[in-house]
């Protein structure tokens, strides 16, 4: 730790960290530039699952459902099972992080201009790529797999990986946080829209079918965590707001790492991006996430 950092940093600014990465991070699931990408390697691009299943399951290789299910947790295993392995016979995962590479930088590209190749963009990600680097990635496969592959060398595309690697960092610990609170993948997703997270429709995006909803609510609503209407019950929000409070102090240690002083520069210099990231339209303005709700 270099000298004048302290290593304070609170788990409210480690949230914050996560909130103004994830949408650097999201980029290359909907920029139009990433779909290109996909489509020349073979991928279905009328819907954005084909190539967000190949994105994000590529640095595990060529892993077949029940791991890949497994790492993302809140997808139905039926759902994975549509898009995983078959993404490996449309193209192999060296061919797909490589084109992941150059969705993203197209699209940031796209979104910034020559600023990637400015200074904001080589500070963010000197600092991004510190903490990254310092991230114990034990008992954290998504984060392991990322944190394995080689850095980029541009700036932008250093600043996105870092982002990626911690992104991926945060959310194995978050599974982690839901094993420690008895909430099994469907009862993830159905406690979080008791606390109004996000829409239960939106929620549907897991593949998840009604009846596999219903009988999850069922379950929560037996151990006291949810009401017949589906809202959590006080009981319910407690436990959420504890796994939500352990999934930042298990994404605290890179965050401590680079120390209160370096974490407060780059929060200041990631906030330019992040508006105008949000401000661009392309993300949705609701996610499964739970951003800025919870």
């Amino acid at each position: 730790m270099a000298a004048g950092e302290s290593g304070t940093v609170d788990t409210g600014r480690v949230r914050q960290m996560w909130h103004l990465l994830e949408p650097l991070h999201a980029v290359v699931y909907y920029a139009p530039e990433a779909f290109e990408e996909a489509a020349a390697l073979g991928f279905k691009t009328d819907e954005r699952w084909p190539s967000y299943f190949a994105w994000r399951a590529a640095p595990l290789g060529t892993a077949g459902t029940e791991r890949v299910a497994s790492a993302f947790y809140s997808f139905s295993p039926r759902m994975v099972g549509e898009y995983v392995p078959a993404a490996w016979r449309t193209a192999a995962p060296d061919a797909v992080l490589d084109a992941r590479l150059r969705g993203v930088d197209r699209g940031y590209r796209a979104l910034f201009g020559d600023r990637v190749e400015g200074p904001e963009f080589a500070e963010a990600a000197h600092l991004a790529r510190r903490a990254a680097g310092s991230a114990n990635t034990a008992g954290r496969p998504l984060a392991a797999a990322n944190a394995a592959l080689p850095w980029p060398e541009q700036p932008h595309l250093a600043l996105w990986h870092a982002a990626t690697v911690l992104r991926e960092h945060r959310g194995d610990g978050h599974l982690a946080a839901l094993l420690v609170a008895g909430l099994d993948p469907a009862e993830a997703l159905v406690s979080f829209a008791g606390v109004g997270a996000a829409s239960a429709r939106t929620f549907t995006s897991r593949g998840w079918s009604a009846d596999e909803w219903s009988a999850a609510a069922e379950r929560l609503v037996a151990r006291g965590l949810l009401s017949p209407d589906g809202t959590a019950t006080e009981a319910g929000r407690a436990l959420r707001d504890e796994v939500e409070g352990r999934t930042d102090e298990l994404a605290a240690a890179p965050w401590r790492a680079l120390g209160d002083e370096a974490v407060a520069r780059l929060a200041d210099v990631l906030g330019p991006l992040w508006v105008e990231v949000l401000g661009s339209g392309l993300l949705p303005s609701e996610t499964t996430l739970g951003i800025g709700k919870v």
